[in-house]
């Protein structure tokens, strides 16, 4: 299996200072980070450690789950998955993910509720991000859509 690489560039205070984010395996893009705009409500065009790891919790999520969903013999047509990841202090000192929120909608041809419960609930324990988050609290909310 490959490896994938990311690059920060950092210039400056934690405070004071900015970076760029270069995602360099896929060179897909390079994106700002800075941390007052972190800590911040409004991203102002930044993004950060969290957006970024709700990015890779989401796809990764939503890779796992569809497998998951064929090995119960469903079909899945579409899932959105979201994911919210929270930043807050840590009581050791400094910060820490304070715990991340999964939610997914999905259309599924083959499977009850039940059925995409389970295979949600296997999902959000078996993608290869949530395994690497084990120290943070991953809730979830998933349901099929109408």
């Amino acid at each position: 299996m490959p490896t994938r690489t990311a690059r920060t560039a950092w210039n400056g205070t934690l405070e004071q200072g900015s970076g760029q984010v270069e995602l360099s395996s896929s060179k897909v893009g390079t994106y700002e980070v800075s941390f007052p705009k972190r800590a911040a409500d409004e991203a102002g065009g930044t993004t950060s450690p969290e957006e970024l790891v709700a990015a890779a919790h989401s796809a990764c999520y939503a890779m796992q789950l569809s497998a998951n969903i064929a090995q119960a013999g469903g079909t899945p047509q579409s899932l959105e998955v979201t994911a919210d990841v929270s930043l807050g202090p840590d009581p050791a000192g400094g910060f820490r993910l304070t715990g991340i929120q999964l939610r997914v909608r999905g259309e599924v041809e083959g499977l009850d509720a039940a059925g995409f419960e389970k295979a949600a609930q296997e999902a959000k324990a078996g993608c290869p991000v949530s395994k690497a988050l084990t120290g943070v609290d991953i809730s979830l909310d998933a349901a099929l859509e109408s």
